[in-house]
C-alpha cells in the first residue's frame, strides 16, 4: 500500500467528499479518486461508496489504521528533520483553553531575551494541534481537556510524542448570573442532570470530556465553535450551563462559576513536543516549562 493512497483514503473518509479531500491534499479530484481506486484494486474490495460518498466497513477500519500509521510516519520524519537544523522561528499550536495566559507570559519572556526570534501561534482544536506537531508544521503544542487530578489527557497520538504537565485548574459550572443555583457555595453535577447544558466539543477535549460534558444529560445545546467568548454569551443568555476551568468565566458579567462538588475532575493543560526536542533546544518550550514549575 502506497502512503499517498492511504492519505487519500483517510482524507475522503474524514471529509466525506472526494472534492473536499482533493482540495485539502492539494490534488485534483480525479487523482484522489484514482488513489482510492488503486487501494481497492490492491485489496480486492470496495472501501468507499461513491453515491453518496461514505466508507464501507472495510474502508472505515483501514482508515483507522491509516491514521495511526501516517501519524507515526509524520512524527518520524519531523524528528529526523530536527537533527538537520534549528529554525530561526518558533511556531506553537494552541487549543482554545490550553492556558493561553501562561503561553502569553512565556512568549513575552522569550521576546524580551530574543527580540529577533520570529514567533507564531496557531489556535486549533487539540487533535489538529497534534497533527500539526507530528507533521513538523509547528515546534510545540499546548493542548487541554477534562480528566482526573493525576490522569493524563489520553489524546489520540500523544503516545508518539513527549507530553509534559503544564497546568491544572479546578472546574466550575458556568451559569447565567442570577441562576437559582448560582448562589450555592458548591454544586453537584447530579443536581443539574435534567437542566439544559451547552456542549462545546471543539473547546474541550480529552479522556473524560465526552463522559462528563453533557454526555449523560438530555438534549444538550451543541456549540460547534471554539470561541470562549461566544460560549459565555450563550451561557449568559440562559441557554444552558457549561463545564469550564474556573479562570474561563472571569471577565464576563453575565456569567458566574459554581465550584463542583463530589466530582474528581480537573482541567489539565499539557505541552507536547517531538521526542528530539527539549527545553534547552527551544526557547518557548523552556519558558513554558519554567513558568509551569511556578504554578
Amino acid at each position: 500500500m502506497e502512503v499517498r493512497d492511504l492519505r487519500a483514503l483517510l482524507a475522503v473518509v474524514r471529509c466525506g467528499s472526494f472534492t473536499v479531500a482533493a482540495r485539502q491534499l492539494g490534488f485534483t479530484q480525479s487523482a484522489v479518486s484514482q488513489q482510492v481506486a488503486s487501494l481497492e484494486a490492491e485489496l480486492g474490495q470496495l472501501l468507499v461508496e461513491r453515491r453518496p460518498v461514505r466508507p464501507t466497513a472495510a474502508g472505515r477500519r483501514l482508515a483507522e489504521h491509516a491514521a495511526q500509521v501516517l501519524l507515526r510516519l509524520d512524527v518520524a520524519s519531523s524528528e529526523l528533520a530536527r537533527f538537520r537544523q534549528r529554525p530561526g522561528a518558533v511556531k506553537v499550536a494552541l487549543s482554545p483553553l490550553a492556558s493561553p495566559q501562561l503561553l502569553a507570559v512565556a512568549l513575552r519572556s522569550v521576546r524580551s531575551q530574543s527580540p529577533d526570534l520570529k514567533v507564531s501561534v496557531k489556535s486549533v482544536v487539540a487533535t489538529e494541534a497534534i497533527n500539526l506537531l507530528a507533521s513538523g508544521a509547528v515546534d510545540a503544542a499546548l493542548v487541554d481537556g477534562i480528566t482526573g487530578p493525576s490522569e493524563p489527557l489520553h489524546l489520540s497520538g500523544t503516545g508518539l510524542l513527549t507530553s509534559r504537565w503544564v497546568a491544572q485548574a479546578p472546574l466550575v459550572v458556568a451559569l447565567q448570573r442570577g441562576h437559582p443555583l448560582a448562589a450555592r457555595p458548591e454544586i453537584s453535577l447530579e443536581v443539574l442532570a435534567d437542566a439544559p447544558w451547552l456542549v462545546a466539543p471543539a473547546l474541550l477535549e480529552g479522556g473524560a470530556t465526552r463522559r462528563h460534558q453533557g454526555a449523560s444529560w438530555k438534549e444538550p445545546v451543541l456549540y460547534e465553535g471554539a470561541d470562549l467568548g461566544t460560549l459565555l454569551k450563550l451561557v449568559g443568555a440562559g441557554l444552558g450551563a457549561a463545564l469550564l476551568p474556573d479562570w474561563a468565566v472571569e471577565g464576563d458579567d453575565s456569567v458566574t462559576g459554581a465550584p463542583l462538588s463530589g466530582a474528581r475532575l480537573v482541567h489539565r493543560t499539557e505541552l507536547l513536543t517531538l521526542r528530539t526536542d527539549g527545553a534547552g533546544q527551544n526557547p518557548v518550550i523552556e519558558a513554558v516549562l519554567a513558568l509551569s514549575r511556578r504554578v
